[in-house]
């Protein structure tokens, strides 16, 4: 049995199947961890959703901000944007089970016996294991029951920007979904910066990568993540980067979990 994670596939299907066929990815009996943005940008986001849920109990997958933002557009608090993909998911036959399946994804996943924790984005310097969990599943209550569609409403913006565990309402939630999906760089004191997408080394002065925050609380975790494309595939102690820019043209990456010596797998987009 073998326990693999995969960066932000958005929507590049076919690079999927390929990925999957070098890891020689048996469904009887091993595991795919996703990082989140399963859709959005790539050609084939329908067909990513439909396998990811034939394979069933076999696929671990956290939200991104993309697929938070199709679930937004399906509940019709935002508008789609002119390069969104995922028009074929709405337009689907099995639209309402696909969004489903997406809305019981977590936020969070950890696997305390593996050794691993996943999220979209990243930690927030502020925040330990427990904190973290708590968090995301505040957020995850929301996202399963009959708020969603107010929550979808208030979701987006960028404020607040820093932790504060005196945070309530939509604000916490919004600070979690932010913190969850979208972070890059943020400051010593841990408030997040937005504007900055490139790799570290051209943000400006008095940012830093969230995993680089002298002091960070979760710096105990073997983290996997995405989202953060310019930054690559990427690994430090404890951190363990999988974006690597399928959709813009690059490669979509794999590490084994289980055998974490095993090398680095990736096919080009």
């Amino acid at each position: 049995m073998a326990i693999y994670a995969i960066g932000d596939i958005q929507g590049c299907y076919a690079p999927l199947r390929r990925l999957l066929d070098r890891l020689r990815f048996d469904p009887a009996t091993d595991t795919l961890w996703l990082v989140g943005d399963l859709v959005n940008r790539g050609p084939h986001s329908l067909e990513v959703l439909r396998l990811v849920r034939d394979l069933g109990s076999r696929v671990v997958a956290v939200l991104g901000n993309h697929d938070l933002t199709l679930l937004a557009v399906a509940a019709g608090q935002v508008k789609p944007k002119r390069k969104d993909t995922f028009h074929s998911i709405l337009d689907a036959p099995d639209s309402a089970e696909l969004l489903g399946l997406l809305r019981q994804c977590p936020l969070l996943h950890h696997d305390a016996g593996l050794g691993f924790t996943m999220v979209h984005a990243g930690l927030p310097p502020a925040w330990d294991l427990t904190l973290a969990q708590r968090c995301a599943a505040e957020v995850e209550v929301v996202l399963r029951g009959p708020g969603s569609r107010d929550f979808f409403g208030q979701m987006f913006g960028g404020e607040p920007r820093r932790w504060d565990e005196s945070l309530s309402g939509y604000e916490r939630l919004r600070f979690t979904v932010n913190a969850l999906t979208r972070m890059r760089f943020c400051t010593a004191d841990g408030t997040l910066s937005f504007a900055e997408k490139g790799p570290p080394g051209t943000q400006p002065v008095g940012l830093l990568p969230w995993f680089e925050v002298p002091g960070r609380r979760n710096a105990d975790l073997n983290i996997v993540f995405g989202h953060w494309a310019a930054l690559g595939y990427y690994r430090a102690p404890g951190i363990h980067a999988l974006d690597s820019g399928c959709v813009w043209g690059n490669r979509l990456t794999a590490i084994r979990l289980d055998d974490p010596d095993t090398p680095m797998m990736s096919v080009p987009a």
